[in-house]
């Protein structure tokens, strides 16, 4: 939705400059990480980060700010029709989900299994999910929206390749709270209010028939740039 968006544009304006204050404050000692990753999240999917170290003296975590996309189950076409739009039937169904997440971690060090870079992930998550259902031959195309606050938790090891390059392994889920559910001019709320309900549908019905982030296990591989020490 247009209110989902601008909120997530404030929310990635503010932590971006917590971020850049960390990393200047002190500039001289922070250890800093960039990176990406690939694999499964919710959905298959990738995302980029920056994370910083070492930043205050004696504080034994890091901070990381993402940025990621994934391909999502939308759900049941045919239920989203009826639930948002009308009972009509017919067309040939095309749907495709997407999601735009983003991540805000605590890092903490850890030792386990004589991995040589071993952490702890956790922290707040924001994202944006969009569900677009097509029926071709029937001229029906709409999308179903949502966006979402969760909280995501981890592990992830790194093995050095080089100086400078790490080879990344991430394991871990996050949980997202149930939120609105809007398509075409309809919406409906966890809290029982809906607008421009079809029927007697509620929330519970669109909950059902749309698969809107809830539980999503994460598993990823990619590659991490040191630009410290």
């Amino acid at each position: 939705s247009d209110l989902g968006r601008v909120k997530m544009r404030y929310l990635k304006t503010l932590l971006l400059i917590l971020l850049l204050f960390t990393l200047i404050t002190p500039g001289k000692t922070a250890d800093i990480h960039g990176g990406a990753n690939l694999g499964f999240y919710g959905g298959m999917g990738f995302d980029a980060y920056v994370a910083a170290f070492n930043f205050a003296e004696g504080l034994p975590i890091g901070l990381r700010l993402g940025l990621g996309y994934a391909t999502f189950d939308p759900g049941n076409a045919t239920d989203a029709r009826r639930i948002f739009i009308n009972n009509n039937q017919g067309g040939t169904v095309e749907e495709k989900g997407t999601v735009v997440r983003f991540n805000f971690d605590f890092i903490y060090p850890i030792h386990i299994l004589n991995l040589p870079d071993a952490s702890l992930y956790f922290g707040p998550r924001y994202v944006d999910f969009k569900g677009n259902f097509k029926f071709i031959g029937d001229n029906e195309d709409f999308d179903v929206t949502s966006t979402h606050w969760g909280l995501g938790l981890g592990m992830e090891a790194a093995f050095p390749m080089s100086n400078k390059i790490d080879f990344t392994m991430i394991a871990g889920a996050d949980y997202y709270f149930s939120s609105t559910l809007y398509g075409h001019d309809t919406s409906y709320s966890p809290n029982g209010e809906s607008e421009n309900p079809r029927e007697d549908y509620e929330f519970s019905d669109a909950d059902q028939a749309i698969n809107q982030p809830s539980f999503e296990p994460r598993f990823m591989l990619g590659l991490r740039y040191r630009f410290g020490k």
